[in-house]
């Protein structure tokens, strides 16, 4: 049995039993040999001969902190990282650890109520079905899938690509938004009876800036993928490039025909994770492979849904009704804290640690300085005719207004003019850091 009070013969007599310490700090000496074995709370002294463990009150604190870390679900290994730190940085990094929490409990969100729609869709179609007196009058909801034309991509400074689809691009006209959401289409389920078939039209652009004498950014625009990567660290070119590999559609499989929604959220699911192996493989050989790795915004499309995957703060944005909405969310300090209140947009833009990831592809699957690795959050989208998608890195929307992006995306004619457009602007703005965007017009295909 422990010994309980204080320990007249350890040190200086001011050491306490783990009894009495785990009265003061009120966890369970159990949980006390616990922290011990696993090296997040250390004894001030232990016992040579009996083996008994002594702590000195000053340890109150520390012990407390570990108690409350793991009442709010923080992993063990990162509490250990954490009690090493002095209280500032320790205060940044559960911040981190929080934001990263909540970012994930949010897509968790958005895929239950894609899921809630979906399967109320399905729900109200099996209704009709079984009350109809006449079963030929039931139609496929999917929708047919329009074709493009060749495929092209951008991975290099200063090279476009494009796919050509049907000449008629719809009017970017103005349909109403989703019903709750200030974004349009976050959660709907295109088709039905009289769908249009619709295809997309695509260029991406990547420059190396007025400053870089090296391009870490990666772009890729094809009739089924549209990706931007901006890697970072010593093997930051090879991550990105990885990554937007892995989800090119004879990586995922994507064909001719259109996937189901159940099949295109599986599909992504799979996506994420090659990326995720993708740029852990990539990085491998460098001397810091946690230190280098890249954000990924990527769309898929399979000619009725289009497919999200997102992790890092590259961005998406939708054109539609002339309105443009950003339809992603920084995986950054400052974004995090720009949601808690404690920072203002205007304060972000020179926070000193505004270039903070909570999450990004990265070469170890455990935190790094810079990022923390985790799963890309996956989504579905609705599309209509004449919507269209810019995808960027940081390196364009961190030095351009978004007025000055949606006046540019609207003035572009083509997704190669609006690629071109952008770029531009990135450098009119001192070109600080890698560029690349991508932009995609969805479109009414043509008829075979």
């Amino acid at each position: 049995m422990e010994r309980e009070g204080r320990a007249g013969g350890a040190a200086s007599g001011e050491l306490v039993t783990i009894g009495e310490f785990a009265r003061l700090s009120r966890l369970s000496a159990k949980a006390l040999r616990r922290y011990d074995e696993l090296g997040l709370l250390r004894p001030a002294l232990v016992d040579p001969v009996n083996g008994y463990r002594y702590y000195d009150p000053a340890q109150v604190e520390g012990a407390r902190l570990v108690a409350w870390l793991r009442r709010i679900g923080m992993p063990l290994s990162r509490i250990g990282r954490i009690v090493a730190l002095d209280a500032s940085a320790a205060a940044v990094e559960i911040r981190a650890y929080w934001a990263r929490v909540e970012a994930e409990t949010a897509a968790r969100r958005d895929l239950a109520m894609y899921l809630v729609d979906h399967l109320s869709a399905e729900g109200g179609a099996m209704s009709r079905k079984l009350g109809s007196t006449d079963s030929t009058d039931s139609t496929d909801s999917t929708g047919s899938t329009g074709s493009t034309g060749s495929t092209g991509n951008a991975g290099g400074a200063g090279r476009t690509g494009s796919s050509g689809g049907a000449e008629d691009t719809g009017s970017r006209g103005g349909r109403g938004r989703s019903p709750g959401s200030g974004v349009p289409g976050g959660h709907g389920v295109p088709g039905g009876p009289g769908a249009v078939r619709l295809a997309i039209r695509c260029a991406a652009l990547t420059d190396t800036g007025s400053v870089r004498t090296t391009n870490q950014d990666a772009a890729f625009a094809g009739p089924r993928l549209l990706a931007v990567a901006d890697g970072f660290g010593e093997g930051g070119a090879e991550a990105s490039a990885a990554a937007i590999e892995a989800l090119k559609p004879t990586a995922w499989g994507g064909g001719d025909g259109a996937l189901s929604a159940a099949d295109l959220l599986n599909a992504l699911e799979d996506t994420a994770d090659s990326a995720s192996r993708a740029v852990r493989d990539a990085v491998a050989p460098c001397a810091d492979p946690d230190g280098s790795g890249t954000t990924l915004t990527a769309m898929l499309w399979t000619g009725s849904r289009l497919g999200l995957v997102h992790i890092g703060d590259s961005r998406a944005y939708l054109l539609r009704g002339g309105e443009l909405f950003r339809i992603t969310h920084d995986h950054s300090l400052v974004q995090s804290m720009i949601d808690d209140g404690s920072l203002s947009r205007e304060e972000a833009a020179s926070h000193p640690g505004r270039a903070l990831l909570l999450k990004a592809l990265v070469g170890e699957a455990r935190s790094a300085p810079v990022a923390v690795a985790c799963r890309p959050d996956v989504g579905l989208r609705e599309v209509l005719a004449g919507d269209r998608y810019l995808l960027c890195s940081d390196g364009l929307s961190a030095v351009v207004d978004e007025s000055e992006l949606r006046a540019a995306v609207i003035a572009a004619e083509t997704p190669e003019e609006a690629v071109r457009r952008l770029v531009g602007l990135a450098h009119e703005a001192g070109g600080p850091d890698n560029v690349a965007c991508a932009v995609a017009d969805v479109v009414i295909a043509a008829e075979e």
